[in-house]
């Protein structure tokens, strides 16, 4: 079932789009919820497919496809760190290496205390940047180094 402050959001959503067009505002739906409930359960896909009357699969696709949706329970922090060819050329995996070991779990997994959960992310348009990697989808950190890092973890805790 949907909150109330989810539906609202989501309406507002709809109102971006012809009113026949329900399936428009699938992206944003997803991302209202999983905001709302930190990770997306096949529940909550369903649920937004309901509301926006459209089959679960549609926004089953749309939940698995793109790397912003989490399907399994995150720690309170996703961490994402980009791994594509310019990072890669500027050091990512010492930043990928550095993570794991400070924080004792590897690409998918949440640590013990659940505050940190490690994936690995595609180009994230900030290439110029390189290495970086963005917290909860939301903040993104350039130039990384290990001591950089450890700021930044230190800062989240």
């Amino acid at each position: 079932m949907l909150s109330a402050e989810a539906i609202e959001k989501i309406e507002y959503e709809l109102t971006k789009y012809p009113k026949d067009q329900r399936q428009a505002a699938v992206m944003s739906a997803l991302r209202i919820v999983q905001t709302e409930r930190g990770w997306l359960s096949q529940e909550s896909i369903s649920d937004v497919a309901a509301y926006l009357g459209i089959p679960d699969i549609a926004a089953l696709e749309v939940a698995t496809f793109y790397n912003m949706y989490d399907t399994e329970p995150v720690g309170k922090y996703k961490i994402t760190v980009c791994t594509n060819i310019s990072c890669m050329l500027r050091d990512s995996d010492s930043i990928v290496h550095h993570l794991q070991e400070k924080l004792g779990i590897g690409f998918n997994q949440v640590s013990e205390d659940g505050q940190f959960c490690l994936k690995e992310g595609e180009c994230m348009g900030a290439c110029g940047g390189a290495p970086l990697m963005s917290v909860n989808n939301a903040t993104m950190y350039e130039y990384l180094t290990p001591e950089k890092v450890d700021k930044i973890l230190k800062e989240l805790k």
